[in-house]
């Protein structure tokens, strides 16, 4: 599958069964319509034979399918939240396909991510529930989880449709070590065209954040998929002059130089994206000591890989788990982060228990 998406052509020459295995492992890592785009783009679909094409070719109906209603779905958030006149800033999935970047026509996620500024966020939630949004998660731990500690409001469901939107006012927790500037990301954001008060952030931070996402989530069972939407971004951008100047300033800016040390490192090596050398060297601002580097590498490199098991080794169990730590750890103090591990662990799996009926 890297092989796939670092260099498509290599799949001209494939038999059905490098096929079949390939499509097992685009489906674990949600990316079928993906490669459909991007081998559609090289003009490469009729080398591909029959019996994989059907499945590419359905997967990318339901990707137009994706598409369209995510569409309708922001057009319905837009109506409920027009009223207030609150900045609402699209993040990630919604960005791309509303900001109709080209190299995501593929791309399909769960739910919308929006920001919005700290001091506007009871108001949002109310306008949201009004027109039919409502928490998804009632448990008193979870409330107050997100609403004291966490960087959104609980995700919310609309109560017809089903569709759930996260609602965040910083791109990082609050209890996190770092604390990149929101303000700075809002003022910074970019109005969407034929929608006011919709925005998505600017290019630089467009990046920084899918970083952010990637490297403190802690989970990466759709890691491969995420950095290659940042190859993506990466291969987006680049064709804009000032772009590669903008981006480790602003990450300096925003103090999230080791993440995108990490992300430039991987992307690389993954997907072979082009860099410019200095860039490279400036991100090197980030770089950690060697020997955790040395640690990290074998980690992330075995994590970002598809999870599917012939992807993975014996050892690519416990780098999930340690990375899962790791973005626990970087997110929380350590008294907290213990607390929230052990009602994980057990308080919420013995009322889930209880809850069921008997």
């Amino acid at each position: 599958m890297v092989s796939a998406f670092r260099e498509p052509a290599v799949l001209c020459d494939w038999d059905v069964r490098r096929w079949d295995l390939l499509l097992r492992q685009l489906r674990q890592a949600n990316m079928t319509s993906s490669l459909y785009e991007l081998m559609d783009a090289r003009g490469l679909l009729h080398s591909i034979p029959a019996q994989p094409l059907r499945h590419l070719n359905w997967a990318a109906q339901l990707s137009e399918r994706h598409r369209n209603s995510v569409q309708y779905e922001v057009a319905a958030i837009w109506r409920a939240l027009e009223s207030t006149g609150v900045q609402i800033v699209l993040l990630k999935g919604a960005a791309y396909v509303m900001a109709q970047l080209p190299n995501f026509a593929g791309r399909i996620f769960s739910d919308i991510d929006i920001l919005v500024a700290k001091e506007h966020i009871d108001e949002v939630e109310s306008a949201l529930m009004m027109a039919g949004w409502h928490s998804s998660h009632h448990d008193e731990y979870d409330q107050r989880y997100y609403r004291v500690w966490m960087h959104e409001l609980p995700p919310m469901t609309h109560v017809k449709r089903g569709t759930m939107i996260d609602v965040h006012h910083a791109i990082l927790p609050i209890t996190a070590r770092l604390q990149p500037d929101s303000d700075k990301l809002l003022r910074s954001a970019v109005p969407l065209a034929g929608h006011a008060h919709l925005f998505t952030l600017a290019n630089t931070d467009m990046v920084l954040h899918s970083v952010v996402h990637l490297f403190y989530n802690g989970e990466f069972e759709h890691g491969f998929r995420d950095l290659a939407d940042i190859h993506n971004l990466l291969r987006q951008f680049s064709e804009q002059p000032q772009f590669w100047m903008q981006l480790v300033p602003r990450a300096v800016e925003l103090e999230l130089t080791r993440p995108l040390f990490y992300v430039l490192r991987y992307v690389s090596l993954f997907f072979q994206t082009p860099i410019p050398v200095e860039v490279m060297q400036q991100a090197d601002v980030g770089r950690p000591n060697a020997l955790l580097l040395a640690l990290m590498d074998p980690l992330f490199e075995r994590a970002l890989l598809p999870h599917h098991v012939s992807c993975q080794d014996q050892f690519s169990e416990l780098a999930n788990f340690l990375l899962y730590i790791r973005g626990n750890w970087l997110r929380m103090p350590p008294l907290l982060l213990v607390r929230h591990l052990f009602h994980k662990a057990f308080i919420s799996k013995r009322e889930a228990v209880a809850a069921k009926p008997q």
